[in-house]
């Protein structure tokens, strides 16, 4: 069984007749978070009802699915792409069901404990139907003990380790739950007179909602047709949400604990102006749209003017068409045009926030070089990602990894850039500004806030 990683989107809605489709359009506000697959789980009161499909969200639903998702309640789901698991067992919501409990989870992060959990679930008979994380939760869930589904569902997830935003959907509540660690995002706002819960406030923005507050580290919030109750607050202080969200997986216009995501990468381009400045540059450009908030700052703070150099073809995308193999070898031409009439004979800073593999920046100073640069200065909005996530975000393993056991100056050679210029963590941590709560950097230190057990 291949496991998966759950770096994904959940919406929530509870109190609107039309329950399923203000799902549809807050999980399409979170399809950055998810492109692999989609699905809804929505309850009337009597019967939990569910359609889930590989791809976009457009792709999964058509208007008669949506209206076959009766209810006034209902949790979504987007899920991350990871390679080796594109399976439709792995989509979610997963529905549950008993002689005495029916309900469906909807999750994003990933546990720490999987094995250990999975281990001893496969001991008590379950047989397992996909690799991913939230299949073992609603299975801990079902088999903890409890005369209510809430004593069951206090029991269960004080078994979890590791990142979970949970949404539960029953056929009359809704539970939003965070670990007490508060890893991954998880966000109470209200629509009209019904309450909503997401993965950001970018989905709030696109249905019109209002935003009311986080969900706790430690919490399990009941929403049903009598409001709100916190069922259990255990949070853990310090807590440690993932810093990884600020620089690229979080839509840059949410709100990320009370903060616009979009003045923090501003500001850590500003930071990285101040820590590497490119003296002598012409042009400040951006690889699309990753690194287009930073290279802003990074111009207003070195005075270097910002263009286009690069035109992102922003409807590639996820296709279940694949190209021919002679277009595979045109790599990053399939996701860029340059503008040659912009670089040549220009020394370019070229900004991004982040480096992974290396494989497209590799591709993208190359392409820059041939189209005209004279010279490609790289700075990058974050520190070296010297060490995989094992919560919730598919930051490859160790040996994929440029940055893993080599210095910026072997890496600068192995991309073939004129220099190259990492913020430092302090510098990013001082472009995130005070903020109620500490962070998970382990992808920069090797550091992680709780023990991963493989």
């Amino acid at each position: 069984m291949k496991f998966v990683k759950e770096a994904c989107g959940v919406f929530g809605i509870l109190g609107y007749p039309e329950s399923a489709r203000i799902t549809f359009f807050g999980l399409y506000s979170l399809q950055h978070r998810g492109q692999e697959s989609a699905g809804i789980a929505a309850s009337d009161g009597k019967k939990i009802r569910i359609e889930r499909g590989m791809g976009l969200i457009s792709q999964v639903f058509t208007e008669e699915k949506i209206k076959s998702l009766k209810g006034h309640l209902a949790i979504g789901h987007n899920r991350y792409s990871t390679t080796g698991s594109s399976l439709i067992a792995n989509a979610q919501p997963f529905l549950f069901q008993s002689d005495l409990w029916s309900f469906a989870v909807a999750h994003n992060g990933n546990l720490s404990n999987t094995k250990f959990l999975r281990k001893q679930l496969s001991r008590d008979g379950v047989n397992f139907t996909s690799g991913s994380d939230s299949e073992v939760i609603g299975h801990v869930i079902l088999r903890s003990k409890g005369r209510s589904f809430e004593d069951k569902l206090i029991k269960g997830t004080a078994l979890l380790e590791g990142a979970f935003s949970l949404l539960i959907l029953t056929k009359d509540k809704i539970y939003a739950i965070r670990d007490p660690l508060g890893i991954r995002p998880l966000v109470l706002g209200k629509f009209r007179s019904s309450w909503v819960v997401a993965s950001e406030t970018c989905a709030f923005s696109t249905i019109g909602a209002a935003y009311k507050r986080d969900i706790r580290p430690g919490e399990i919030l009941r929403i049903d047709k009598k409001g709100l109750k916190t069922v259990v607050h255990n949070g853990k202080n310090p807590s440690a949400f993932c810093i990884f969200e600020y620089i690229y997986f979080s839509r840059p216009d949410s709100f990320i604990n009370g903060r616009l995501g979009y003045l923090t990468r501003l500001q850590a381009g500003q930071e990285l102006a101040k820590e590497h400045p490119a003296t002598g540059a012409d042009l400040v450009i951006s690889i699309p749209d990753s690194g287009t908030s930073s290279a802003l700052g990074f111009s207003q703070e070195s005075k270097i003017p910002f263009l286009e150099g690069l035109i992102k073809n922003r409807y590639l995308g996820r296709t279940f068409i694949q190209p021919e193999q002679e277009l595979r070898k045109l790599g990053v031409k399939l996701k860029f045009n340059p503008l040659p009439e912009i670089l040549k004979g220009k020394k370019i800073v070229l900004i991004d926030d982040s480096i992974v593999r290396g494989t497209t920046t590799a591709g993208v100073v190359k392409m820059l070089k041939k189209f005209g640069a004279k010279e490609v200065h790289l700075r990058i909005s974050s520190p070296p990602i010297i060490s995989p996530c094992f919560l919730g975000i598919d930051i490859e393993r160790y040996r994929e990894l440029i940055a893993h056991g080599k210095s910026v100056e072997q890496i600068r050679r192995k991309l073939g850039a004129d220099s190259l210029g990492y913020l430092s963590l302090l510098g990013l941590k001082k472009a995130i500004g005070e903020v109620d709560c500490d962070f998970c950097d382990g992808c920069f230190t090797g550091s992680y806030p709780v023990e991963i057990k493989g």
